[in-house]
């Protein structure tokens, strides 16, 4: 299923008090504790003709993103994910993995045929591995708070600190790794729901002075690591 899924460029003024007024009338996500957040690490992949990338650039209305990610610099949960996008809506097929499938596919190397169907996401991962040669290309951080509303199954994020590194060697280990930051003032709030976005939050969010965009992570973070060659 397709969800909303607007993005807005704030500064760190205004995320901060977005994230007071959130906090008192919506619930954090269950993944963060102590209102302290959590950081998240992807490493992005492309085929052969880096048609991810060129999507983004070109602002193609439907396209996708392959991203293994992690938590807080652990491998408790590794998530194959493929993230489909149409205009501003957008759907996720999911699939968590060990950290030896992780290893694998990191090297390039597909994965047994361990998947229920066709359309699992890792079957999905292996098809564009060994037919577009699918490869790492980047790891994408930041920090995030995540708020929820469960009418309209509502999910609002604010991204910070959002850095980049090519070092793929490090994101198999159990270390933080080096990365470097795109520009202090880049935030991003995160608007996601199914089919309705209850007003008074729609009021919350209105009474900044936030820039719409389309912005996309993996995008400008290879942009930033290929100036850097």
């Amino acid at each position: 299923m397709y969800r909303v899924e607007d993005k807005y460029l704030v500064s760190e003024r205004e995320l901060l008090v977005l994230q007071s007024k959130l906090s008192a009338v919506l619930k954090q996500d269950s993944n963060q504790s102590g209102g302290r957040g959590y950081t998240i690490s992807s490493v992005y992949f492309d085929d052969y003709r880096d048609s991810c990338y060129h999507d983004a650039v070109d602002g193609v209305r439907m396209r996708k993103k392959y991203r293994i990610r992690i938590y807080n610099h652990c491998y408790d949960t590794i998530k194959l994910e493929i993230k489909y996008k149409w205009n501003n809506r957008v759907m996720k097929k999911s699939r968590r993995i060990t950290r030896e499938q992780m290893k694998l596919l990191m090297s390039g190397t597909s994965l047994p045929d361990v998947y229920e169907c066709d359309e699992d996401a890792m079957a999905l991962f292996n098809l564009a591995m060994n037919k577009d040669l699918l490869r790492p290309k980047v790891i994408v951080e930041y920090e995030r708070m995540a708020f929820v509303y469960e009418p309209g199954n509502v999910r609002i994020t604010l991204d910070r600190n959002i850095r980049a590194s090519r070092d793929m060697q490090q994101f198999s280990e159990e270390q933080k790794w080096t990365s470097d930051l795109l520009q202090e003032n880049d935030c991003i709030l995160e608007v996601k729901y199914d089919e309705f976005l209850p007003g008074f939050i729609a009021r919350i969010l209105e009474s900044g002075n936030m820039i719409q965009s389309s912005y996309s992570k993996y995008r400008l973070c290879r942009e930033r690591e290929e100036n850097n060659l």
